[in-house]
């Protein structure tokens, strides 16, 4: 089965902000693919990122990674986020949220060729019908 994380993640992210508190992730920068500015990680590697609608831009949420634009020090930033390097979502407000244990990030899967159709053996016909 896949990582049940990133649904974990949108459904924590939508019950949060739908009791009007403040997103926050946990994230593990020593991870590969981690895009976040490296003068805000503190010197476990961890870096606490508010992800509410008025904090970014464009967040996406996928199976694989969260994506967003936000600003650090005025400057507009990319950050990009693998789902497997989120430790944890929480509300700032109240803490309430979950802690993820460690576990390997997944590999987008593979593009599948398109498959061809068959045509039909037969061409159409049409017959009149009294």
């Amino acid at each position: 089965m896949t990582s049940n994380r990133p649904y974990l993640l949108r459904a924590f992210y939508e019950w949060i902000t739908d009791n009007k508190c403040t997103p926050y992730l946990l994230v593990d920068t020593h991870l590969d693919g981690v895009l976040v500015p490296q003068q805000h990680v503190n010197e476990d590697g961890q870096i606490v990122l508010n992800v509410s609608e008025t904090a970014v831009v464009g967040l996406t949420m996928d199976n694989y990674a969260i994506r967003f634009n936000a600003r650090f020090g005025g400057v507009p930033t990319d950050i990009q986020v693998p789902v497997g390097a989120v430790v944890g979502i929480y509300a700032r407000e109240n803490g309430q949220g979950m802690v993820f244990e460690a576990e390997e990030t997944p590999e987008p899967p593979e593009p599948t060729p398109p498959t061809t159709l068959k045509k039909p053996s037969k061409k159409p016909a049409l017959r009149v019908v009294k």
